[in-house]
């Protein structure tokens, strides 16, 4: 943390924020770095779980992730021949009648003017197809419950993600002897990317946000 040895910061009072597939690598990031006193996890995303088995644990097997792998690393043959990484395509658009609620709610993001921006990967060309493929072999929550340090996980109630949270949260009070400083927050009716702007319902708790930092981080 660079920014620590800034003359502005004090670096006995770091809180760090992390959203979607950056809300796991915030809780991953407590784990590892003591420094951390104050970690929030918003509509997270375990990249890692996700990558290895699937939406909602559908392809949970070794047959799966075998094809899954056998796939990314045929693409990155592909790519180094091809000098330039293959784009596994944004959110859908125009939007299927028959897509699946998540990908409504991210059409409903990244391709009105909610959240488009011509520089965005899910607005546009999407990431890199081998991008997440080292994801799979990395259960980057696996020491959660030995965090020391506060944490506050929030979720809509109505997101397809809101899983994610409930079970990193009972994984990390799980056998722990460090429980009064972690909290699971669900906001009513909030789905998951009303908690990247609010969703035009204050769906994003700023008072509980301040409130946990400034417990946590004085």
């Amino acid at each position: 943390m660079v920014l620590s040895l800034n003359e502005k910061v004090d670096p006995d009072r770091i809180g760090i924020l992390g959203i979607c597939g950056w809300g796991g690598m915030a809780i991953n990031t407590a784990a590892l770095d003591t420094r951390v006193k104050a970690t929030v996890a918003s509509t997270m995303y375990d990249m890692t779980r996700v990558n290895a088995n699937g939406y909602f644990d559908s392809a949970d097997s070794e047959e799966a992730r075998y094809e899954a792998k056998k796939v990314q690393c045929a693409q990155r043959l592909e790519d180094l021949r091809n000098g330039e990484y293959k784009l596994g395509g944004g959110v859908v658009d125009p939007l299927p009648s028959d897509a699946p609620f998540f990908v409504a709610d991210y059409h409903d993001y990244y391709k009105t003017d909610r959240g488009y921006h011509a520089r965005s990967l899910n607005s546009n060309g999407g990431w890199n197809v081998i991008g997440c493929e080292s994801f799979v072999n990395q259960p980057i929550l696996k020491y959660s419950n030995e965090i020391r340090s506060a944490v506050l996980l929030i979720h809509g109630e109505k997101a397809h993600s809101c899983y994610f949270s409930k079970d990193a949260y009972a994984a990390m009070i799980r056998d722990s002897k460090y429980t009064d400083n972690k909290e699971l927050m669900i906001i009513p009716d909030a789905v998951h990317t009303d908690l990247y702007d609010g969703g035009g319902k204050d769906a994003i708790p700023f008072d509980k946000l301040a409130e946990f930092y400034t417990e946590y981080l004085k």
